[in-house]
């Protein structure tokens, strides 16, 4: 009895594989994509730019596995034109032309693509195409787009499969990284050292309880009262006092503009007095800064100069700075007497806008960069492929947002809880953009109403990407 049911099993096993193939393996049957315009309740700045206004890129899916059986997903970004595509000789309205000329092409390639796999294979197996389509529609433009900014525009297409792949299996997002789900290990995507190991090592199952959420004061942001020049008056704090109470807060992020050494200064030293005298009220004795530079710093010796000096000036304050943000230019190889060696003696330095890819962030680390910034405006797929390596090498980690509101928060807050390491949650759209969270407030009160400082990600337990459309 014993061998006869011992056959049988092994006789089973090709048709086991064959079904848990034809389930966990996908192809897009559809995909389309729409847009929404918000203007913002103030305007940021950053890199020397005014924003003021965003654009959504939203994207509906659906798959199909090998059974038949389909799903839908959605997903949304922000096409943060300014930030990805910055050009001096392009105006807002071209460089987001642009983008939008490059969706259409995303969702037409997908639309027509056989490819099939883990969302992550068919990210793989379409980017060339992508960034082919890209090059195409630059032949007619006075920049060509850059391929940060393509990969803003992917986003949301790949996000938008993965959280349909979740809701097909009846799980999480992240609970569909293993090798369950995936048919290749991690050397397929990274290469050598990653040969047997899956994402589902470096990504955890269930998002953390809570995070502390990271607040902007943007450079042109009043701190005190005597900085508003016309008061918004829709409710919502005015000043960066106001926020800490408002908001209970613990991580404050600050804009600086990279060009002028004494007021880098300053505002860090005025953001901390600000902290020093509102901090206790809402009995916080516990709080960290993050520096953000916008590229602007000429020079690395610039970076230590302004650390140094806050150092001397308030060696609290210079403690209280947990990173830094990308101090110079994104084009490193174009910028590689700039290396970031001495600097992140003093404090970790972070990759952004620079990680376009792995290639990206090795060759990062060779310029000194300590830590890689996760953004889900990079695509699902890049971004946990890129926690990965940076996980492996050891590299401090964050999560940005690109000032991501409704869904593309609840996405980018989902990939902040879900990676070890990750410490904080950026959220600027509550301070800058609220009313492109209205629809969402009631639904993930946890979310997007700010307590204690804190985010509560343990909501995050849906379906897919949780952001249920």
């Amino acid at each position: 009895m014993t061998q006869r049911l011992s056959r049988r099993t092994l006789l089973a096993l090709p048709f086991a594989i064959h079904a848990s193939a034809k389930t966990t393996e996908v192809r897009v049957k559809e995909i389309r994509a729409s847009y929404e315009d918000f203007v913002y309740r103030t305007p940021i700045k950053f890199g020397g730019n005014i924003v003021d206004k965003v654009t959504m890129l939203n994207v509906h899916t659906v798959i199909e596995d090998g059974l038949g059986k389909s799903q839908k997903g959605f997903s949304s970004m922000s096409m943060g034109n300014v930030w990805s595509f910055p050009s001096k000789v392009m105006n807002y309205n071209d460089t987001l032309g642009a983008m939008k000329s490059l969706a259409a092409e995303v969702e037409r390639i997908t639309n027509a693509s056989k490819a099939t796999g883990h969302p992550i294979d068919i990210s793989v197996a379409l980017e060339d195409q992508f960034l082919a389509a890209a090059a195409e529609i630059s032949r007619n433009l006075k920049e060509p787009i850059p391929k940060l900014c393509s990969l803003v525009v992917m986003s949301p297409f790949d996000a938008a499969i993965h959280d349909a792949y979740g809701k097909l299996l009846n799980r999480s997002s992240y609970q569909t990284y293993g090798k369950d789900c995936m048919r290749k290990d991690l050397s397929h995507y990274l290469g050598k050292g990653f040969e047997g190991e899956y994402l589902s090592q470096y990504v955890t199952a269930s998002p953390k309880a809570t995070m502390p959420l990271y607040h902007l004061v943007g450079a042109v942001d009043p701190i005190e009262r005597a900085d508003i020049k016309q008061k918004v008056g829709d409710g919502l704090p005015e000043t960066f006092h106001e926020w800490i109470v408002f908001n209970g807060l613990r991580n404050i992020k600050i804009k600086l503009n990279g060009e002028d050494n004494k007021w880098d200064q300053d505002r860090i030293l005025a953001v901390h007095r600000a902290c020093l005298q509102t901090m206790p009220k809402i009995g916080r004795k516990d709080w960290v800064y993050s520096l953000d530079f916008n590229e602007k710093c000429p020079n690395v010796a610039y970076l230590i100069e302004v650390l140094k000096k806050v150092q001397a000036s308030d060696a609290i304050a210079y403690q209280r700075i947990q990173y830094i943000e990308q101090p110079t230019k994104r084009d490193l190889k174009a910028d590689r007497a700039n290396v970031m060696h001495e600097a992140a003696k003093l404090k970790p330095v972070v990759i952004d806008e620079s990680l376009t890819d792995q290639e990206t962030l090795m060759y990062s680390r060779d310029l000194g960069y300590s830590g890689a910034a996760l953004k889900a405006c990079k695509g699902q797929s890049q971004a946990l492929l890129m926690a990965a390596v940076a996980q492996k090498y050891k590299m401090f980690l964050c999560v940005q947002d690109l000032t991501c509101p409704g869904a593309s928060l609840i996405h980018s807050a989902g990939l902040a809880a879900h990676v070890p390491g990750v410490a904080a949650i950026e959220a600027n759209a509550r301070q800058y953009c609220p009313v492109a969270n209205r629809a969402w407030e009631s639904r993930f009160p946890g979310i997007f109403n700010i307590k204690d400082g804190l985010m509560k990600t343990g909501t995050l337990t849906g379906n897919g990407l949780s952001a249920i459309a």
